[in-house]
């Protein structure tokens, strides 16, 4: 006679349920999910696993766009989440009929404990509050007021590179010339965000501030993996070290210390903290929300033009047809016999192929090369012709767009030319079939960057001073070239020296 069998033990049901969940999870997301029919690996598509992987390694960009090649301009990335590569996907996410798509918490939400700032605030009523505080300090006009602050500083960039070169016996010094472009922009947003510059250019080095912030951006990135797994998010949480947590403090505590001496301040001065100080009066922003939305705009404000200018000196470097052209113009319409006194920021908005070296900087050299994503709101909507339900992350993938052979000519070329107006005239031109609107370097819509006008003038300023004062040249050990394709990205892209040579500028 058989021994009756034993029901299986409480502990045994749980590990069978353990090994199989994951596995029918996978398995529902791959065929049954609802965006089970949107394109994309079948690895991506059954866990959220792959993506964090690729966005720990600094390669989820570049990952991204070889999936965009293979799968075509709508992707599925994660079980839940849909990327796009196509131009159209900016006004479908960014300005959609319905009203605006809100940004996705795992992302966006702050830090518990920490006031709302204008990249964190979700809500659009919120949103919009701290907006129209700072807006006043970022148009055109306020930037005409603001023209001294920033020639001071570009000026003493180029003092600075002067010494580096009549230090070198042979008069020509090779450097790497990205902590420099950083000196200027953190040094520019300083002044005019708190009255006072971090002294980056003259001390040449950079503060321990922004030295501090640009380690934590690749922690920001892991941080912000674990927020797909609460649990392991509330774990790595508790585990963080009071040696760290005080480094935070200490760090939000400097910015803090320099809104307050900038709102003490006795005299008038036309920078962007004095509008946000005059709205306050009106109920504006609170003390708590100038000192945490300014902490978030002195890197969104510096180290993204920074980047754009690494990388448009790095490409000119090694195009010196290119390098010749921008010096030539700049030099024309600014002729050595009047120094460059007239060189106004009005001045140079009018210079074409200055302005064209920037926007191929800005589509090469994507500053965010990766759009976060916002939510479909509920009930579903329409991205793209594709309808997707309520609560979908959905992503714009600018690193792609602006490499796409179907929206650029030569895409992973650096051809100022394709910007020039006559480009988008002659029907002759190899560019006249490109799609311009592809990029939007500076977004769409209510959330828009308001720093742009800001970010082209210091663009257009600093290259056009440098390639009026200095001959450029590429660095004599070409394997010093560096190629922008191969840098990693944790949310903002992770320099790596860019060397060049240079020289005072010779007499023609």
């Amino acid at each position: 006679m058989l021994a009756p069998a034993h029901p299986p033990s409480l502990w045994g049901t749980a590990l069978v349920l353990l090994v199989l969940y994951p596995l029918l999870r996978a398995l529902y997301n791959v065929y049954l999910h609802p965006l089970s029919k949107i394109p994309g690996p079948r690895t991506w598509s059954a866990t959220r696993l792959p993506f964090i992987r690729s966005l720990i390694k600094g390669t989820i960009v570049h990952d991204i766009q070889k999936l965009h090649r293979q799968y075509g301009p709508v992707l599925r990335i994660a079980p839940n989440e849909v990327t796009f590569a196509q131009p159209e996907a900016w006004d479908d996410i960014f300005r959609p009929p319905q009203g605006q798509l809100l940004k996705d918490p795992v992302w966006w939400r702050r830090p518990p404990g920490t006031p709302v700032s204008l990249i964190s605030a979700i809500e659009p009523d919120e949103h919009a509050r701290i907006r129209k505080a700072l807006a006043p300090g970022f148009t055109r006009r306020a930037l005409k007021s603001q023209e001294p602050f920033i020639q001071r500083l570009v000026n003493l960039l180029v003092s600075r590179l002067h010494e580096q070169v009549q230090a070198q016996p042979s008069g020509r010094a090779e450097l790497d010339i990205a902590p420099w472009f950083n000196f200027t922009t953190f040094d520019i947003f300083g002044d005019l965000g708190f009255g006072e510059s971090f002294d980056c250019l003259q001390d040449s080095r950079l503060h321990p501030w922004i030295a501090l912030l640009f380690n934590s951006v690749k922690a920001a990135a892991f941080v912000s993996a674990t927020r797909f797994y609460p649990a392991v998010a509330y774990v790595l949480m508790k585990c963080i070290p009071p040696s760290l947590k005080k480094m935070q403090r200490d760090h939000f505590q400097q910015i803090a210390d320099k809104v307050q001496r900038r709102l003490n301040y006795e005299m008038e001065r036309s920078d962007i903290m004095a509008h946000v100080i005059r709205d306050k009066d009106g109920g504006g922003l609170s003390v708590d929300e100038i000192n945490v939305t300014f902490t978030v705009l002195t890197t969104a404000g510096s180290e993204t033009t920074a980047t754009v200018l690494s990388g448009a000196t790095n490409y000119l470097v090694q195009h010196a047809d290119k390098l010749k052209m921008l010096a030539a113009e700049v030099r024309a319409a600014f002729p050595r016999d009047k120094h460059d006194d007239g060189m106004t920021l009005d001045a140079l908005r009018g210079l074409p192929y200055l302005n064209a070296v920037v926007s191929e900087g800005l589509r090469l050299c994507t500053p965010i090369p990766w759009v976060l994503p916002r939510l479909v709101p509920a009930g579903g909507s329409t991205v793209c012709g594709v309808w997707l339900p309520g609560g979908t992350p959905v992503s714009v993938q600018a690193y792609a767009m602006n490499r796409d052979p179907a929206n650029f000519c030569r895409p992973d070329e650096f051809l100022p030319e394709r910007w020039l107006p006559e480009a988008r005239t002659d029907e002759e031109s190899p560019f006249f079939g490109d799609r311009p609107e592809a990029m939007q370097a500076f977004s769409l819509g209510v959330r828009s960057c308001m720093g742009q006008h800001l970010a082209l003038a210091e663009m257009r300023l600093i290259l056009a001073r440098l390639v009026w004062n200095f001959d450029f040249d590429a660095p004599e050990d070409k394997t010093r070239w560096l190629n922008w394709e191969d840098l990693r990205t944790f949310l903002l892209v992770e320099k790596r020296p860019i060397y060049v040579g240079l020289r005072l500028r010779s007499g023609e």
